[in-house]
Order: structure tokens, then C-alpha cells, then sequence
């Protein structure tokens, strides 16, 4: 007599089932992960999710837009005085060599503010990533970071209104405010976005497809996710070059209207989101803490004799369950029963893996751009013809846009196609160095301009300018634009792909969390950033750059074996906890238990089914 089936138990049957009748009909099953001697022998090609899921780097596009439109001229809102002679919204008068502006603080405050924006905007996702993971689904933090980027928006607009530009002071505060909360808001949607994205793949391994010619070809997953990546890093830089627009919009009309635009294309996003609704697969929350599980993993391994276990190679393995079974114990706590899951120390070992690994872009982010506001102040000092100082910077999302679909379409594929293996430690090098070597380019174009510069070494306050033309610093937003290609997109695929399930939003907003720990160590190095010493930062910063892209490239050699192992062990755990659970449901006299050949089946395919990011 058979008790009556759980639903997942009915699933379980049923997927052994549909097995069956693939074998039955003497058919290859759809989706097969390839064997040793496919993955030698059968061409690999990428994979595709449908149209629609595309439309959130539509999302990323508008708040990208908005925020780097809104920053982009927030140095020369705050630095620069309101031009003598201007409209008074903060344009200066036509053909004239005035740089726009309205508050007229000084380098020193344009910089730490800018800066204090860019540390809360990837300091604040710490907690609304985990939010994510445990409370809210991701949907749910999108809307909410909407919402509050409109209100931020708009507080900028009603700083930059010209009545209110007339005291420096009134407008200070809705500028401030506006910079706190579209930190907020930045914090609710960057963390989940690209988990979201990368989440609708529909697949966990490289998996065996038929073609309609018959031919049978690899998905690869790994250069499937590499693009889905590159797409929405390339939608990230698309909308960065909106910042086009504001820079010519705040020199020609005035601040109102500078700040318009970002509102405008940020009301792009609830639209989609609308779209989107019914779409996507949004995974619900974990209802639990896994930054507090993972730190009950790390309380056992940091227990008495942890360095000697470190050296020994044995500092994880010490806290597995069946460790600690095996020394007598009943539970993690050593005066309490219970203990965590297995699999859960792999999950906290790889996390602090990949943390240890974000460290790195620490020192990159503040060579890539990270105090922005010295290379806006060496434009400035720079003969600019009647363009925009702002504009320049807008070369780095500009060579992003170009360089990205070369890169995908073009120089991937064709290392692919040679068997050269581009792995994410070599990618990750190469764009540290071409950030170094940016510094390098910037001390040398500052030094230029103090040589050629009427005040000397004193050219950021000198009225009159270097004759060297500003589009010379082009160069170095084009250098870190190639960089970013190369360092950034590896670095967010290494966040998703090495994060549990369960922590994927929160291990993203780690990895923005090194450009908010940057962030705080150029707010140090601000108070350096003056006349006649401004070559010193960009040639100390050039020298840490390229020490540290050397010590990750030998650090992280075999990251890519490292990761494959990974994502084995991760999959043989859960297939190991799917064939405890059928046995238990067997055991119950339930369902007639299969020969073990056909068990495999109903394993293998569960592990596809109920494995999912």
C-alpha cells in the first residue's frame, strides 16, 4: 500500500519518466552534458536566452545613463564658480573659454564629494544585497530603487534652477541630499541586475545540443555567460556616453537642464520593469542568512589550531560536518547539537576565495578613473576650443562601446577557433596593466601642461590656459575604456559564478564594494591634489597598478582549473542530496525503487532540474 506523493516526489517520477521514453525512442536526450570524448571532437557555440530577457540591459542602460549623466557634471557643478557673464543656470557666455559652473567650492570639496557619492553608491549595496538575498525579491529592490531615484532626480533639478543658483548655499543642500539618495538608489538596482540576467541562463554546465543540419554541437556555458556579460557591460557604457548630452547641455543652457535629461532617460526603467513582470523568472528570497551561516563555518575554522590546520591545507576540511562527526562531536557548537550542511563550507570557502580576489580591483578602480576629478582639473587647465572639459571623459564609455563587439564578435571567437585559451586570469592582468599604463600616460600629459602652463606649476587655478589641446587626455579615458573590457567584465562574471545560489546578490555588491573601498582611499589622497604636485599621484598610482597586476598573475595561475573544480563539487553535493532524498522517499515504501542504472537517469536529470542560480 503506497502512501500518497509530494509534489516533489511526483516531479521526481515524472522526470524519470520523460527519461525513459528518450531511451524508449532511442533518442539522445536534448540537453546531455558532454562526455570527455565529445568535448574533444564536437564544435562549441554559444547560447542564447529568448529576446525579452535582453530588455534588462535596457534597465541597466537608463540608470546607468542617469547616474554617470548626473556625475558626469557634478565635479564642474561644484568646483567652478558661476561663469562672469553667464545665463546664471551655470552656462558661460557663447565662444568663450569659461568652464561651466555654479558653486564654485574648489577642486578639494568637487572631489570629495564626487567621490562620497561613488562610496555610498557601492558601500549601501553591502546591506540591500543582502536584503536581496534573504527578504525581497529582486524584482521588489528594483522598484524600490526606482522610486527613489526619481525623488533624487528631481532634488537635483531644483538645486540647478537658476533663482536658486543665485546663493551658492540654498543650492548646496538639495545637491547634497541628491547625492545621498541616488546612492540609495544605486544600491537597490546594481546588485541585482546582472544576477538577475545571468540567472534566466538555462543552463548549469556545457550541455550537448542537435542542430536542425543533424550536426551536434557543445552549448558552451561558460562563453554563453562571457557574452551575456559583455552585453550588459556594453549596455552600461552605451548609456555612460549619454553623459554626452549633459555636458553640452549644462555649457549651453544651464544646470536645469543638464539634470532634466538623467530623469528622462531614468523613466525609461519603470516601463520596462512593467514589461518585464510577467517574464522573468524571479527567484524568490532565501528566508535566511547566509552571511550568518557562512560565519558559523568560520567560527569552527578559526578555532584552536587554525594556523597549523592553514599551512597544512586542511583549514576548510576541519569544518565539515562529517569532520567533526568523525572527532566525536554532535554539532558546530561544541556544548550545543546540530550542525550546519555539508555543503555550506564549500559555499563560505569559495566566497572568501572570491572576496580575496576583489581585493585586487581596489587599486584598479582608482586607475581606472577613480578620482575623476583630476583628470576633469587637467582638462580644465587645457585649451578646449569652446568643448566642454566634462565631454572628454565621456571617451571612456565611447572606446567601451567600440572596443566590447570587437572583442565579442571578432577576437574571442577567433582565440576560441585556435584553441587559445584567453582564461579570466589573463584577461584581468592585461587590464590592470592597461590601467597602469593610463597613469603613466597621465603624469606624462601633466607634466606637459605645468612645463607649457603661463602660472607654471600652478596651472589648475591659472586663468589662462596651456596651449596643449584637452583632447590629449582622451587618450587615457580611452586606455582605462579597454581596460574595464578586459578586468571588469571577468570580475563580474567571476562574482556570479562563484557565489552559492543563495549569496549571489550580496557577493556582487562585494565586488562593487572594492570601488567604494577606492573610493575611500582617494578621499586620502585628495588633500595631495594640488599645485604644483599633481604628477606625483598619477605616477605612484601607475607603480601600484602594475605591482599589483603582477602579483595576481601569480597568485591566480590556475584560477580557471580552480573554478571548474568548483563548479564539480557544487554539482556532485547536489546530486549527493537528490539521491538522499529519493532513497528516503523509497524507503517509505512510497514507489518501487529503480535498478541502479535507471536511478542514474532519474539523478542526473533532477541535479539539471532542481539545480538553479
Amino acid at each position: 500500500m503506497s502512501a500518497k506523493l509530494s509534489d516533489k516526489e511526483k516531479s521526481i517520477v515524472e522526470i524519470g519518466e520523460v527519461e525513459d521514453q528518450f531511451e524508449s525512442s532511442s533518442s539522445v536526450p536534448a540537453f546531455a552534458e558532454p562526455t570527455s570524448e565529445e568535448k574533444t571532437k564536437l564544435r562549441k557555440i554559444i547560447g542564447y536566452p529568448k529576446w525579452y530577457i535582453y530588455l534588462i540591459c535596457l534597465i541597466e542602460f537608463a540608470e546607468r545613463a542617469s547616474y554617470y549623466s548626473t556625475s558626469g557634471v557634478l565635479s564642474n557643478f561644484i568646483q567652478q564658480p558661476l561663469p562672469a557673464g553667464g545665463n546664471g543656470a551655470g552656462a558661460p557666455p557663447r565662444n568663450s573659454e569659461l568652464t561651466a559652473g555654479a558653486l564654485g567650492m574648489g577642486l578639494q570639496v568637487s572631489t570629495a564629494l564626487n567621490l562620497l557619492l561613488t562610496f555610498l553608491a557601492y558601500c549601501f549595496p553591502l546591506v540591500t544585497g543582502y536584503i536581496a538575498d534573504r527578504y525581497w525579491s529582486r524584482m521588489k529592490m528594483l522598484w524600490i530603487g526606482v522610486w527613489i531615484g526619481v525623488v533624487s532626480h528631481i532634488l537635483f533639478i531644483i538645486g540647478a534652477i537658476p533663482s536658486v543658483l543665485k546663493n551658492s548655499g540654498p543650492a548646496l543642500a538639495p545637491c547634497l541630499i541628491g547625492i545621498i539618495t541616488l546612492a540609495i538608489a544605486t544600491s537597490f538596482i546594481k546588485p541585482v541586475l546582472l544576477p538577475t540576467l545571468l540567472s534566466q541562463y538555462p543552463h548549469q554546465t556545457d550541455v550537448v545540443k542537435t542542430l536542425p543540419t543533424g550536426e551536434r554541437v557543445i552549448i558552451d556555458r561558460d562563453a554563453s555567460l562571457q557574452r551575456m556579460t559583455m552585453t550588459f557591460y556594453w549596455s552600461i557604457n552605451v548609456g555612460g556616453f549619454m553623459a554626452v548630452a549633459t555636458s553640452y547641455a549644462a555649457r549651453n543652457i544651464g544646470y536645469w537642464l543638464a539634470f532634466l535629461i538623467p530623469m528622462i532617460l531614468y523613466l525609461i526603467m519603470p516601463v520596462v520593469l512593467i514589461f518585464l513582470k510577467r517574464h522573468i523568472d524571479d527567484e524568490p528570497p532565501s528566508g535566511r542568512s547566509m552571511v550568518a551561516d557562512c560565519l558559523k563555518v568560520l567560527k569552527v575554522c578559526f578555532e584552536g589550531g587554525w594556523v597549523q590546520r592553514y599551512r597544512s591545507g586542511s583549514f576548510w576540511e576541519y569544518a565539515k560536518p562529517s569532520n567533526l562527526r568523525t572527532m566525536g562531536r554532535d554539532g558546530w557548537r561544541k556544548n550545543k547539537p546540530g550542525f550546519y550542511p555539508e555543503q555550506l563550507v564549500q559555499d563560505a570557502r569559495v566566497t572568501i576565495s572570491a572576496c580575496v580576489i576583489f581585493l585586487y580591483y581596489v587599486i584598479y578602480n582608482i586607475n581606472d578613473n577613480g578620482i575623476s576629478s583630476m583628470l576633469v582639473s587637467q582638462s580644465a587647465s587645457m585649451t578646449s576650443n569652446g568643448v566642454p572639459n566634462d565631454l572628454i571623459s565621456n571617451f571612456n564609455p565611447l572606446c567601451i562601446i567600440i572596443f566590447m563587439p570587437i572583442l565579442d564578435w571578432i577576437v574571442y571567437p577567433i582565440l576560441r577557433k585556435m584553441k587559445i585559451n584567453f582564461k579570466p586570469v589573463y584577461r584581468i592582468f592585461a587590464g590592470f596593466m592597461v590601467a597602469a599604463l593610463s597613469q603613466v600616460a597621465g603624469a606624462i600629459t601633466q607634466k606637459a601642461v605645468y612645463d607649457t602652463s603661463p602660472c607654471g606649476n600652478f596651472a589648475t587655478t591659472c586663468e589662462e590656459k596651456s596651449p596643449i589641446s584637452m583632447w590629449v587626455t582622451a587618450v587615457q579615458y580611452a586606455m582605462t575604456g579597454f581596460s574595464e573590457c578586459l578586468a571588469m567584465t571577468t570580475g563580474y562574471e567571476i562574482a556570479f559564478e562563484r557565489s552559492p545560489p543563495q549569496m549571489k546578490s550580496f557577493v556582487m555588491a562585494l565586488f562593487l564594494f572594492t570601488t567604494a573601498l577606492s573610493a575611500a582611499l582617494s578621499e586620502i589622497i585628495t588633500p595631495s591634489l594640488v599645485d604644483p604636485h599633481l604628477v606625483i599621484p598619477f605616477a605612484v598610482l601607475a607603480c601600484l597598478g602594475a605591482v599589483f597586476a603582477c602579483i595576481f598573475l601569480w597568485r591566480y595561475w590556475n584560477l580557471d582549473k580552480v573554478m571548474e573544480a568548483e563548479r564539480l563539487e557544487r554539482l556532485a553535493m547536489v546530486q549527493n542530496d537528490d539521491a538522499n532524498y529519493i532513497g528516503s522517499v523509497y524507503s517509505q515504501g512510497h514507489v518501487e525503487l529503480p535498478r541502479a542504472v535507471e536511478l542514474d537517469k532519474v539523478l542526473s536529470v533532477t541535479s539539471a532540474a532542481t539545480h538553479k542560480d
